[in-house]
């Protein structure tokens, strides 16, 4: 049932939605307002504020996760947390977006996304600050579990504002959200370490990024308030009648999508979670470990922002889920035969073999013809593949504390990216998830 322009995909991202996003006009003609939705924004300085406010929250994606893990020592220390419940903590993340991600489709059908993304950055900046001024372990797990419940309702929604709001320029605004994503996160892991240190004590270093979480929470009150507007006014149409539901989980792209985004995740968060620790145990001071944790992500920012161009420009995919998996082999043997010396080239090599994270990102939205099929494939991979992520940190903190070393957390992710590379190869193929449903 896959129409003839399905194996004939567009060869840029800007490309593969443009007959079919919601917010975009079917019918030619000098008044294309007359058949389009009722946008929830204004197209000019709305859609520029909702840029504005995605990569204000994309900066925050990963800062509360990633500061933690540089301080995670310092933390286990200042709360008495065993191994295995560092590990949990770390793991903690993957849990939290598996949960919450799964219910953000539903709670956008009730809900404008602009009012969604208020209470998730609202959510974000309370868990922060709460988390640090507590000296209860159990505290701690719940109000980190709050600030991440925010960051989880968050990725879900932001490919489907790409392709609601920007999708003529999808694979540009792709890469921009997830540039502002990897800087938040090279950023916090940078600089937890040194501002823990200037004010003597880990609560700074991990509640300073409380208030990027409150910057990110300005532009969509006036956004969560005009698409309240919109809603009252709004007359339905044919247009904004009610899709069919797309159901990912029925088909093999979808399980492919979220196997390929579990696995590049696991790795993601283990390496998040453990690598300051891996280059300390190698010898590294903690600002010398926690800056070459930084390297990861700080080198990732380019390759975040040609990710998407690249991907949108292939037939095929092929060529870079091989290439990454090359990339991200050769930088997890050299961390477990030779970790301290020729480090900054495993940094590298990492941060290149990472970029199937902004891969993944993007071939959500070249995989989906409508806004409604964006938001139900990037829940359901997301949601589903953080369930498969939640093991990486996990079994990594447990396979530390048991071996006493990292061979085996090492082996552990060579075999979780071979999973990745035969989902991948899978995922390759240019189609869509509304042709499999």
């Amino acid at each position: 049932m896959t129409p003839p322009a399905a194996s004939a995909e567009a060869p840029a991202a800007e490309r593969a939605t443009v007959t079919d996003a919601p917010t975009t006009d079917v019918t030619p003609g000098p008044a294309p307002e007359a058949v389009a939705p009722p946008r929830l924004v204004g197209p000019a300085r709305g859609g520029a504020l909702v840029l504005v406010g995605m990569l204000l929250v994309a900066l925050n994606l990963r800062a509360a996760v990633t500061s933690l893990g540089a301080l995670l020592d310092e933390v286990r220390a200042g709360l008495g947390l065993s191994g295995t419940m560092a590990g949990f903590v770390t793991t903690l993340p993957t849990i939290a977006f598996a949960g919450l991600g799964a219910l953000t489709p539903w709670l956008v059908r009730r809900w404008p996304a602009a009012r969604v993304l208020v209470l998730a950055m609202l959510a974000l900046t309370v868990g922060q600050v709460l988390r640090v001024v507590t000296d209860s372990a159990a505290v701690f797990v719940l109000t980190s579990a709050l600030a991440l419940a925010g960051i989880a309702v968050a990725n879900i929604l932001l490919p489907m504002l790409v392709k609601q709001h920007f999708p003529h320029r999808t694979g540009l605004v792709t890469g921009a959200y997830t540039m502002a994503l990897t800087t938040g996160t090279t950023v916090a892991a940078a600089s937890a370490v040194p501002v823990a240190h200037a004010f003597g004590s880990w609560r700074a270093g991990l509640g300073v990024w409380a208030g990027m979480a409150a910057l990110a929470v300005l532009p969509w009150v006036p956004l969560a308030l005009r698409a309240r507007a919109a809603r009252r006014t709004a007359t339905p149409t044919v247009a904004t009648a009610t899709p069919t539901r797309v159901r990912p989980a029925r088909t093999r792209l979808g399980w492919a999508m979220a196997t390929y985004f579990g696995a590049q995740s696991l790795s993601g968060y283990a390496i998040m979670g453990w690598l300051a620790q891996l280059f300390r145990d190698a010898g590294y001071s903690p600002e010398n470990a926690g800056l070459l944790l930084a390297g990861v992500t700080a080198l990732g920012v380019p390759v975040a922002l040609v990710m998407p161009a690249l991907a949108g420009r292939l037939r095929t995919l092929r060529p870079l889920v091989l290439a990454l998996t090359v990339f991200s082999t050769a930088s997890y043997l050299g961390l477990a035969v030779a970790p301290y010396g020729p480090a900054p080239l495993w940094v590298l090599l990492l941060a290149l073999g990472q970029g199937a994270f902004p891969l993944i990102l993007t071939t959500i939205g070249l995989r989906a013809r409508t806004a409604e099929g964006t938001v139900a494939l990037s829940a359901f991979a997301q949601s589903t593949g953080y369930v498969i992520a939640a093991l990486g940190p996990l079994l990594v903190g447990i396979l530390y504390e048991a071996t006493g070393g990292w061979t085996a957390p090492i082996g552990f992710l060579l075999v979780a990216l071979a999973v990745q590379t035969t989902a991948g190869l899978v995922i390759a193929r240019p189609r869509h998830i509304e042709d499999e449903c």
